[in-house]
């Protein structure tokens, strides 16, 4: 039987029309977008065209739009860019988040804690891993500078309200980023809508290139570039282009786009059937995450008495491709930060599991997951020293 990917949180095959849209770029269109002459020319074409595509998506201005090489440094460039910027601007010395959050926001915000002087201020969530808006109101000061809060997180696949915080942080005069690398490929991403200063996306969680990310940042909001040397992206961000990353990643969100609905709807009943399934068959198993308030493809589980990362090694022998959270965690023997912090016990987030749907997932994927699965449990729970 062919094997099942079940990482599609983690990432994404590219889809062969996203592939067609990028080979010119590999070799006869080959050019520098600023060199001057016509194979320059044609270039810069490309990627502003790419700029007009992804700024049509996201509802926001062409030049509000900066390519980057994927959203880890997009969310860096956010939030250290914004920190710095708002404190030579106005002397804001105060940071917001969660402790929900991706590593590239969290680590960021703790660096500028520990090594830039700033105070940093990490609200509480739920146990579903949702921030109150209240509590972020609450949080809020006259010197707040930056407040980050993930569109969805990554690890358990709940949504947060940013409408509703976002009106906060424009009350308070604070800038809200989000990190929507997580949700991009199944929700919706007008800025306007959401109310953020910036929002962060990376290519090869919505069907495109690896490498190749971008960052919405508002315009009239400054912004210290966190990589100098050439005018690059309004002098935002120095680097020749990504060209072919460029053209794939605007045309991986068109596509998501204009096919999201059909894809969600589908999705969502996969998912809840595996989320029923997985519930029913095995014992001292929870859902992390809010139920309904969640990705569409995103079904994440903790389990009483097993190893995360030991089951994944007993699934990936049985063809089956998961992961116990976060990417840029697996292998880690530590619980997971995000499960702690929603009240779980140590005993149960070190046996983490996230299994997340995508285009090329079945219902007869399902059926042999949840087949296979909870005889895996049992046996890792019966190997345990009485």
């Amino acid at each position: 039987m062919e094997p099942i990917y079940l990482d599609y949180a983690a990432t994404t095959p590219l889809d062969p029309r996203v592939l067609t849209a990028m080979l010119p770029y590999f070799s006869g269109e080959f050019g520098n977008p600023h060199s001057i002459h016509r194979w320059g020319q044609r270039a810069e074409h490309a990627v502003e065209a790419a700029r007009a595509a992804a700024a049509l998506v996201l509802h926001c201005r062409p030049d509000e739009i900066i390519f980057t090489s994927g959203g880890s440094e997009a969310d860096n460039l956010a939030v250290r860019g914004a920190a710095l910027a708002e404190r030579e601007r106005r002397g804001a010395n105060h940071l917001i988040t969660t402790p929900v959050e991706h590593a590239a926001v969290l680590a960021t915000m703790r660096q500028l804690r520990d090594h830039f002087g700033f105070d940093l201020t990490l609200l509480p969530v739920d146990a579903t891993g949702r921030v109150s808006p209240a509590e972020v109101a609450a949080a809020l000061r006259p010197d707040t500078a930056v407040v980050a809060v993930c569109y969805a997180c990554n690890e358990i696949g709940t949504v947060q309200p940013l409408p509703e915080i976002a009106a906060a942080c424009r009350a308070a005069g604070a800038r809200l980023h989000t990190d929507a690398v997580q949700a991009a490929s199944q929700l919706d991403l007008n800025v306007q809508a959401l109310g953020v200063d910036s929002l962060a996306l990376g290519a090869h969680k919505l069907y495109g290139p690896k490498g190749v990310g971008l960052l919405y940042a508002r315009a009239g909001r400054p912004l210290l570039p966190m990589q100098t040397g050439g005018d690059h992206e309004a002098a935002r961000r120095a680097g020749t282009h990504n060209v072919p990353g460029v053209v794939g990643l605007a045309e991986a969100l068109r596509l998501t786009d204009a096919e999201r609905a059909a894809h969600n709807a589908r999705f969502t009943a996969l998912r809840d059937r595996l989320i029923d399934g997985v519930l029913a068959a095995i014992p001292h198993s929870a859902l992390t995450g809010h139920r309904t308030e969640r990705l569409p493809n995103h079904a994440s589980f903790v389990l009483e008495g097993v190893d995360g990362n030991e089951l994944l090694m007993h699934l990936d022998l049985a063809d089956i491709g998961a992961s116990s959270g976060s990417a840029c965690k697996t292998g880690d023997p530590e619980p997971s930060e995000v499960l702690l912090a929603l009240g779980l016990p140590r005993a149960w987030a070190l046996g983490s599991l996230r299994l997340t749907l995508g285009r090329a997932t079945t219902d007869d994927h399902i059926d042999r997951v949840l087949a296979v699965l909870p005889g895996l449990v049992t046996k890792l729970r019966a190997a345990l020293p009485a």
